[in-house]
């Protein structure tokens, strides 16, 4: 059946088969939530959006919502919970769900289309950023708590902590001010490094998705598994308008106040955006040169010597930024489909 607009539940499924499956998927995501699995709840909604439909992905998000909302609930209100963990416990629930769960829902027919990655990606980002600020209007006006508020709290009650240590260990008074003026700058861009852990699970979920449906066809079929497609990594490729706000965030040294921290947190996600093309680029290039299972691990064990000593992180970001002028993976074979290469 087409998908050219939403996705539509597979023809020859019994009411009963159904029903399974969204309840299957409803409790899956569910327990994803409140685990460290989140980072595959937006590939479990592409999953069941393209089995079962986009309606019944809904309503399996509902079910496992509501999962969640009760296990946060039974830990928040266990003995020796304070009330500000209680109302983080809450806050985390409504967040992921705001930020992440739904910006999967929204572009689940582009995934279903096969959109470009970095189309998705971005889409899904923006949607988040408002999401999360969903999330903190929402809190705070119904029980006048600030979910950023603590975190920044928190944040300086363990910087404070950390300066005492290093004031005892001997440190240098000029190195302990700059470490502090580093975590200040840290705290200070706490929205855009909560966006940028979004960033990552869409990322890991549109690979996983892309994944998981090249091995449902070959299930199906007991043919060669197909290529997954537009949703490899190394497929990323962000849009050119992403280089306006990098200009923005680049400003953020000139400007004061609020402003400031506006284009400080920008600058931190978009740079971050800038070094995962990088890397899709690095896997790409592995590709295009045929390197096998020892040269891909040889090619990422040399890159991660290189994060330690700063210069990869630095490097890759640069390539990301100047891939829209210089198309690094444009000699890419065109006939090449060797898939074994990890993504």
């Amino acid at each position: 059946m087409s998908l050219q607009h939403e996705p539509v539940p597979l023809p020859g499924r019994s009411a009963g088969q159904l029903v399974r499956s969204v309840a299957g998927y409803g409790v899956l995501v569910g327990l994803m939530l409140v685990t460290p699995l989140l980072v595959f709840v937006p590939a479990a909604i592409f999953h069941c959006g393209t089995r079962n439909g986009r309606r019944m992905a809904w309503a399996a998000l509902v079910f496992g919502a509501a999962i969640a909302a009760f296990v946060t609930i039974g830990s928040a209100q266990a003995p020796g919970t304070s009330v500000a963990d209680a109302q983080m416990a809450y806050s985390y629930l409504i967040g992921v769900v705001l930020a992440v769960a739904v910006p999967a829902m929204v572009v689940l027919p582009l995934v279903a289309r096969g959109e470009a990655f970095g189309r998705v990606l971005m889409i899904a980002v923006i949607i988040s950023m408002v999401g999360l600020s969903s999330t903190e209007v929402i809190v705070r006006t119904t029980t006048g708590f600030s979910p950023y508020a603590e975190q920044v709290a928190k944040a300086q009650q363990m910087t404070a902590q950390l300066m005492t240590v290093y004031e005892k260990a001997g440190i240098p008074p000029d190195a302990i001010r700059a470490m502090k003026r580093l975590i200040e700058i840290g705290a200070a861009c706490l929205p855009g490094f909560l966006l940028i852990h979004v960033i990552i699970v869409f990322v890991l979920s549109l690979v996983m998705f892309g994944r998981l449906r090249a091995w449902r066809q070959f299930v199906a079929t007991r043919e060669a598994a197909p290529p997954a497609g537009v949703y490899l990594f190394r497929n990323l490729s962000l849009p050119e308008w992403l280089l306006f706000a990098f200009v923005i965030g680049g400003l953020a040294p000139l400007a004061t106040g609020l402003l400031q921290t506006i284009a400080a947190n920008v600058l931190a996600v978009v740079t971050f955006l800038y070094l995962l093309q990088g890397l899709a680029i690095f896997r790409s290039l592995l590709a295009a040169v045929g390197a096998g299972f020892g040269g891909v691990m040889f090619g990422y064990l040399l890159l991660a010597v290189l994060t330690v000593t700063g210069i990869a992180p630095v490097l890759l970001s640069v390539a990301g930024l100047f891939d829209s002028f210089f198309d690094f993976r444009h000699f890419k074979r065109k006939d090449h489909t060797d898939e074994s290469h990890p993504d």
